[in-house]
């Protein structure tokens, strides 16, 4: 399984910090469980707050269609607005659907590929793919002509 940090830079700007492959354990106590942790915190990391409610959690799955019918008709604004987050301006928008949430995310590759697109550089991630994303600008785009699914995990932002 790969794993995918995304974090800031010195300018403040997203990028990825970790692109690895992270160790697998195997317990030998639980009948050889294979345990792969793949990120940890005693708190969440940012200060913000946003949907899930204070202190909360959200597990969803969302299918993305391939942006060849996604971008023709998103509106980032008004999109963005009645889901809680808010799209990047458009003047640093590397994607109609940048934007940034002020929650902690697991994102998991379920099936198809998908990039990960940050405002520095962007990450191909595919089935079993890994990322965790810490309140970074970014957008999800498929540039294939098939569905990708990603299982997500957000928290809510404590301090």
């Amino acid at each position: 399984m790969r794993r995918i940090v995304t974090g800031h830079d010195a300018a403040g700007r997203s990028r990825v910090l970790i692109d690895d492959l992270p160790s697998t354990v195997v317990l030998e106590k639980a009948g050889g469980l294979r345990l792969t942790e793949l990120w940890r915190t005693g708190e969440t990391p940012r200060e913000r707050r946003i949907e899930p409610d204070p202190g909360g959690s959200v597990f969803r799955v969302i299918e993305y269609p391939p942006d060849s019918q996604r971008l023709a008709t998103i509106q980032p604004e008004a999109h963005f607005a009645s889901m809680g987050a808010q799209a990047a301006p458009p003047e640093k928008r590397r994607h109609a659907g940048m934007h940034r949430t002020k929650t902690l995310d697991y994102a998991i590759v379920l099936s198809g590929e998908i990039y990960a697109v940050l405002d520095e550089g962007e990450v191909l991630l595919k089935a079993g793919d890994v990322l965790v994303q810490q309140g970074t600008n970014h957008a999800w785009s498929n540039r294939s002509e098939r569905p990708a699914t990603i299982a997500f995990v957000l928290i809510d932002a404590a301090r």
